[in-house]
């Protein structure tokens, strides 16, 4: 993904933003980064609805925290299907890298000062580029092809409950569901290691949803003084059932904490630390068999923690009033996946939201 393609789309709106006052009682900062979800609520009557664009880029192999090539892999990592018919003893087929876009809708409505529902839809598309050795052992590479899915992801439905909302600091808890309306039964065209090439059930990574109702729980906190914003959440999503194929993704943990400063009433800038532990898919989809890593539920998961950047900006004219523009970069300083498995190399997020 270039950053022209966001430069370009930004331009326009910043220019329009920092030519005009500001709006008296509004501040920039009064949403996290973009990349944090459900990070604050309404009052009674309010609407919101957002857009977000997130593109995430993975390269290269780690097992732990520590590098992996494609041909250690092939010749040193045992393939957890061997013994099946047609099933090398070590992995044959490596991924290289995968692309992700995601397209994120959302809304937001107050029932009352105090409960805020909230409803997210997203449109997934996901690219991974893999190579293939030759035959049940050496490091031969055979050829190269990149499997494809796209669709609808799962949707969410959630309540954020109002704990404290003073004039300088704001609590609240959210709670809500996770409906499986994800494809998990995608497939594609690949290239095994005796050259056929079929077209089976892709592995995990490549799935669009999880295919189960998973539960959501947070919590948010959020502060303000003169220039200087702050705030933290805790993130869960936990897997209770196993879905149609026997199988249920790993639970998510994710805990965030940022600092922002307003540099214009306009627009500010924040720093985020984001950390994240990804259980193991537990069970097993029986369609999903290959000597590949993203075919092996005990190479799923891990640990990993961000550094991200981002600005806010509000829209003052009156064409444009209760808007907002906000794009964040996340960077990882730290990874330690239960790998072989590939590695995030960046992930970038735009998105616009709009209240009334």
């Amino acid at each position: 993904m270039k950053p022209i393609r966001f430069c370009t789309a930004v331009s326009a709106v910043v220019l329009c933003v920092l030519s005009a006052p500001a709006v008296a009682g509004s501040r920039v900062d009064s949403h996290a980064p973009i990349g944090v979800m459900a990070d604050h609520f309404h009052h009674a009557g309010e609407w919101m609805l957002s857009y977000r664009f997130m593109h995430m880029s993975m390269d290269g192999n780690r097992t732990g925290t520590d590098d992996i090539s494609p041909e250690d892999i092939v010749t040193t990592e045992p393939n957890t299907f061997a013994g099946m018919e047609g099933q090398p003893p070590t992995l044959r087929v490596v991924p290289l890298n995968m692309d992700m876009d995601m397209h994120m809708l959302g809304a937001m409505y107050g029932a009352n000062d105090r409960l805020t529902l909230m409803l997210m839809g997203s449109y997934i598309d996901k690219s991974m580029r893999h190579v293939t050795y030759q035959g049940g052992s050496g490091t031969t590479e055979l050829g190269r092809f990149t499997t494809r899915s796209s669709g609808f992801g799962d949707t969410r439905v959630a309540a954020l409950v109002s704990l404290l909302d003073q004039s300088t600091q704001r609590i609240h808890l959210s709670a809500g569901l996770s409906l499986p309306t994800g494809s998990i039964t995608e497939s594609d065209q690949i290239l095994a290691p005796n050259g056929m090439q079929p077209s089976p059930r892709l592995p995990y990574p490549m799935q669009l949803g999880s295919g189960s109702y998973d539960l959501l729980a947070g919590l948010s906190y959020a502060g303000h003084q003169a220039r200087l914003g702050w705030g933290a959440q805790y993130d869960a999503t936990l897997r209770v059932m196993d879905n149609d194929e026997d199988y249920r993704l790993g639970d998510e943990h994710k805990l965030s904490g940022w600092l922002s400063w307003t540099w214009a009433e306009q627009a500010s800038s924040a720093v985020r630390l984001a950390a994240q532990s990804v259980g193991r898919v537990d069970g097993q989809d029986p369609k999903i068999v290959a000597p590949v890593q993203t075919a092996d539920p005990r190479r799923q998961g891990g640990e990993r923690l961000d550094l991200g950047f981002s600005l806010n900006l509000l829209a003052t004219l009156s064409a444009l009033q209760g808007q907002r523009l906000a794009l964040e970069y996340l960077v990882p300083i730290w990874q330690d996946l239960n790998g072989p498995q590939l590695k995030v190399e960046s992930s970038l997020t735009l998105g616009w939201q709009y209240a009334f």
